[in-house]
Formats: C-alpha cells, sequence, structure tokens
C-alpha cells in the first residue's frame, strides 16, 4: 500500500523531506479524554492492550485528533516477558508487577523463546486492523524494549531508581545474566518480524533503563544484543532509543540502525558530530509542555533550528507525562510542520 505520507519513512532512511516529520512517543495514550474513555470501557489496561479492536481505536486516535506524522501501536514492552512464561500485573498508581521474578539457571530454562504468531497474537491482530484502517494516511510503527530493559524487569519484578537486583547479577553471575539476556533478545527478534509482516513500517526499540548502568556494562550487556535486534531487521527501518546513554553514542554510529533517539540531555550538535551516518530523533524535554503557547513555541524552534530540517525527526526527549495539556501537544505538532528553515 502506496503511503500519502511518508515523511517519516523519507526521513529515517535519510531521503530529503519537504518538512521535518513529527511523532511523539506515548501519543496513544492517557493525554486525550478520547483514550481514557475507551480505557474506561476495557476497564483495566492489560484488557485494553489484549483487545486488538480497542488497541487499534487508541493506537489511530492521535492521527486523528493530533494529527500525527505516524501512529504507534498501543501496546506494553512486557508483553514479550509474559509470552515467554513470565506474567506480569498493571497495579493501578504503582506500574507493572512480576508475581514471580528469575532468579536462578532453572527459572531461565523454564522460560520459552516466544512464538509470536501464537503467544503474541492479540498485538498482531491489533496491527492488521491498524494498517486497515489507516489505509496508507500515516506509516505505523511497531516497537519492543530493549533486552537489557526487559531484563531489569524480569529480574526486580517492578520499576526501581536503581535496579540494583537486576545489575547485582550483572556482577555476580554475569554467564546468567547473558544466558536471559539472549532468550530475551531471541524472543524479541521473532516478535519484531512479526510485526513488520502484520505492516508495521518502522520499528522502535526502547532502552529505557540504560541510564543505570556505565558506559563498560552498556556495552558488554545491553548494545551486543542491540546490534543482534538491529542486523536482523533489515525490512524496515530501525530507531534505537536509549534514555541516559549519553555516553553510549559513539558506539551507536556503528549500530545497523536508521535513527537514534535522543533524550533532552542529550546536545543535539554534539550527538550530529558522534553520528554522522543516523537520522536523529527527540529531544524536546516533556516538561517544556507545561508552559505557555508561546514557550512552547519558542522552544521548539530552538530544538528544530539545532536540528536542522533534514534527517531529523521531531519528538519528545521521552514519553509525553499524562497530565499534559492536549492543546498544548497540538501547538507543539503545529509548530514542528510550519517550521521551515
Amino acid at each position: 500500500m502506496k503511503l500519502q505520507n511518508d515523511l517519516l519513512l523519507r526521513a529515517a532512511k535519510g531521503e530529503h523531506v519537504e518538512r521535518v516529520p513529527v511523532w511523539m512517543m506515548r501519543q496513544a495514550g492517557r493525554i486525550l479524554p478520547e483514550y481514557r474513555a475507551v480505557r474506561a470501557q476495557a476497564g483495566s489496561f492489560i484488557k485494553l492492550a489484549t483487545t486488538p479492536e480497542l488497541a487499534a481505536e487508541v493506537t489511530i486516535q492521535p492521527v486523528d485528533i493530533l494529527k500525527t506524522d505516524a501512529a504507534i501501536i498501543f501496546s506494553d514492552i512486557l508483553v514479550v516477558p509474559e509470552a515467554m512464561g513470565l506474567p506480569y500485573e498493571m497495579v493501578e498508581a504503582k506500574g507493572p508487577i512480576f508475581p514471580k521474578t528469575i532468579q536462578t539457571k532453572q527459572d531461565i530454562d523454564a522460560l520459552k523463546v516466544s512464538d509470536p504468531e501464537t503467544d503474541l497474537g492479540y498485538v498482531l491482530a491489533a496491527l492488521d486492523i491498524v494498517k486497515k484502517e489507516l489505509n496508507g494516511r500515516v506509516p505505523l510503527i511497531g516497537f519492543a524494549g530493549a533486552p537489557f530493559t526487559i531484563f531489569c524487569y524480569m529480574i526486580e519484578g517492578k520499576g526501581s531508581k536503581t535496579f540494583s537486583a537486576a545489575k547485582k547479577m550483572l556482577y555476580s553471575e554475569p554467564e546468567l545474566a547473558h544466558l536471559l539476556l539472549q532468550k530475551i533478545t531471541d524472543s524479541t527478534i521473532s516478535y519484531l518480524k512479526a510485526q513488520v509482516r502484520h505492516g508495521a513500517d518502522l520499528v522502535q526499540v526502547f532502552d529505557s533503563w540504560a541510564g543505570v548502568l556505565s558506559p563498560e556494562q552498556y556495552r558488554k550487556f545491553s548494545l551486543p544484543y542491540i546490534a543482534q535486534i538491529c542486523d536482523a531487521i533489515n525490512d524496515v527501518p530501525v530507531t534505537v532509543f536509549a534514555k541516559g546513554a549519553f555516553f553510549a553514542r559513539k558506539d551507536m554510529a556503528k549500530l545497523n540502525c536508521d535513527v537514534v533517539g535522543l533524550d533532552w540531555n542529550m546536545d543535539i550538535r554534539e550527538s550530529r558530530e558522534m553520528l554522522p551516518n543516523k537520522t536523529l530523533q527527540g529531544n524536546l524535554d516533556p516538561c517544556v509542555l507545561y508552559a505557555s503557547f508561546k514557550e512552547i513555541e519558542k522552544e521548539t524552534k530552538q530544538m528544530l533550528e539545532a536540528f536542522g530540517t533534514q534527517r531529523y525527526i521531531a519528538n519528545l526527549g521521552h514519553g509525553v507525562y499524562p497530565d499534559t495539556d492536549p492543546e498544548k501537544v497540538k501547538c507543539f505538532f503545529e509548530t514542528v510542520k510550519a517550521y521551515s528553515a
């Protein structure tokens, strides 16, 4: 199917674009009252994420309401460990909780490499619906968590500021850590390949907890597994977003990916020098969207001037926060679309 708006894909591939494409991490979510209505109808986050028709509906909402240049499938990075045999619960105001965690080699041996068509069929069904409903209006983004980030949750059992239990295994039982990371990587590759088969035009790998590792540990326990994913996905562009991994930008230049996402702590000009052959994505501080409309316009234009209009995808430096005014989000999108250098 020929896309009516292929700005995102052309920018990802380094091709010339007439204007900067723009989308937003977590755009399909809590900022929109329309999302909250569907979420209430579903009764729980997990029910929403596992009901293809409802997941598809909230995926498309930002395209209709915010006029984004891409849709990103509504799902969760933790569907992968669940598909491997480690289920989780989403607890209100607390986040994800794993009743059982991985502690021993026996625990790892009990996990399977997931089969996405059977274990994650509900995500693939949602992709099918979205692809049909979008009818070529904008590209569809698929995603997965980076192996180290998934590893953190499987060991820790919940969110953490330090992920010290997960990091403990890296130092005390590195062979065990590599065993689990490889199993997660194998599951992730098959999952992302399935997303591409079901219509994803680009995939993004989220290494949300990259910043808890030292540079040396990141090179040992995260980058090699991300590299495997990048090498395996060659039908569509791949974006790698590693929050807090400012120290790994030169290493990321060697990855077989097309786009590198930046958080707001990463200097734009410095990143251009370190990643000369990559399209960059980002990196407005989500808190800028709490400012006045005038200030949002000013900050967004400053960001655009620093990045330039080519080999660039406008976004935030992290997911949009749930209490952000949708009108402020629209201001961000409109400013990017109106900008021309």
